[in-house]
């Protein structure tokens, strides 16, 4: 699920562990290879009652003992039950051409992850979808940084939050817990890990442990990118990555950015931010902080093309250009014409949402299409 590398045989890589068709046990069968990240391979599979999901199986081989203890992720995520985070549906080992590896099942999400969203809209996405993706984020993290013992994801980047649509519209899911850890009892902080551009200051240059603060700075972090097409505190630059200076800069706010940047997001996106991790909100004061004026059950987001500027501040950047037709053989057409078939619209919607992902510049002209069909509902 997360943003994982499609591999070919052309380049050397080794042959994928399963292949089509082969069956995990008797209600499960392979479809199809979705690509491979540093420890495992993701493939998108059929169960015969609940259709489609996708399944996360582990490179390397062990013993039988190690492979449960790999499978950590997926008894955390089991335990968490939000529609903001990733579903588990089953867990185990299975016989691959390389030996018997650990697998799990979880929810298939066809649509791809916020890179896929940064790139439809050219770098920088509206205001309502980014204050969307932080509050449903938010929410959902809340519920695992609240457990007794505190569940902290540890990793969270652009390419580990995905996009779902359903009839109300976008939907996030946080997704690659693989270095998620509970937290130790006394000290609330597990051990520091996460990808560098996300990672808060008391990890990255103190070498802290990570806590439920690193969360919230990680998530600071992808909302400032959506807004702005860049990370703040200059983390854009490799060579200040590990510098301990850019953290005693101020943090130029995303409205120098992008001037549809209201007071209140801005001035929550700078708490997450805070240097001091003791200075950020918890997660549950974002989610509720992420709510607008007046509001009180989060709402559904506007397709693209209903996202109005203010006109009282000048635009930093030219609408962009309509997206290209699709080409004869864009799989667009084949969603449009199975959407027609009795029984079949789900299957559409699913075939639809992969097309939105693999080409971003289709996905304003096709969203409210894709929702509607979520409803039920043929256009």
């Amino acid at each position: 699920m997360a943003a994982y590398r499609t591999t070919g045989g052309a380049d050397g890589a080794r042959d994928p562990l399963l292949v089509p068709g082969q069956r995990i046990h008797d209600g499960l069968v392979v479809d199809r290879r979705l690509g491979e990240g540093a420890f495992a391979e993701v493939y998108r599979v059929r169960h015969h009652v609940l259709g489609r999901q996708a399944l996360k199986l582990f490179k390397h081989g062990a013993s039988l003992g190690a492979n449960f203890s790999r499978l950590d992720e997926a008894r955390i995520l089991s335990t968490l039950g939000h529609p903001g985070i990733i579903r588990v549906f089953d867990a185990g080992t299975v016989d691959t051409a390389q030996g018997v590896r650990g697998y799990f099942t979880m929810e298939y999400v066809a649509g791809g992850s916020l890179e896929a969203l940064v790139r439809s809209h050219g770098g920088v996405v509206p205001v309502p979808h980014a204050t969307a993706v932080l509050r449903q984020a938010a929410d959902g993290l809340a519920v695992a940084h609240e457990r007794p013992q505190p569940v902290v994801h540890r990793d969270l980047t652009l390419a580990n939050v995905l996009v779902a649509y359903d009839e109300s519209g976008l939907r996030v899911k946080v997704s690659d817990f693989g270095l998620a850890r509970e937290t130790d009892p006394v000290t609330r902080a597990a051990s520091a890990q996460g990808t560098v551009a996300y990672m808060p200051p008391e990890v990255l240059i103190r070498g802290r442990g990570y806590s439920a603060a690193g969360d919230v700075w990680a998530l600071g972090t992808i909302v400032y990118f959506l807004l702005t097409n860049r990370f703040p505190y200059e983390a854009d630059d490799p060579g200040r990555a590990f510098s301990p200076e850019r953290f005693e800069r101020p943090l130029r706010p995303p409205g120098d950015f992008n001037d549809e940047v209201d007071a209140g997001l801005e001035w929550l996106v700078a708490d997450m931010l805070r240097v001091d991790p003791a200075a950020r909100p918890p997660m549950r004061e974002v989610a509720e902080r992420a709510l607008g004026p007046g509001e009180s059950a989060p709402p559904a987001p506007a397709p693209p093309r209903a996202y109005l500027p203010r006109t009282d501040l000048p635009r930093t950047k030219p609408p962009p250009d309509p997206p290209p037709d699709p080409p004869p053989d864009d799989p667009v057409r084949t969603a449009l014409a199975l959407s027609r078939v009795p029984g079949r619209l789900a299957e559409a919607a699913d075939l639809l949402e992969e097309a939105l992902d693999r080409h971003p510049g289709l996905r304003e002209r096709h969203l409210t299409r894709l929702t509607t069909w979520r409803r039920g509902v043929v256009q």
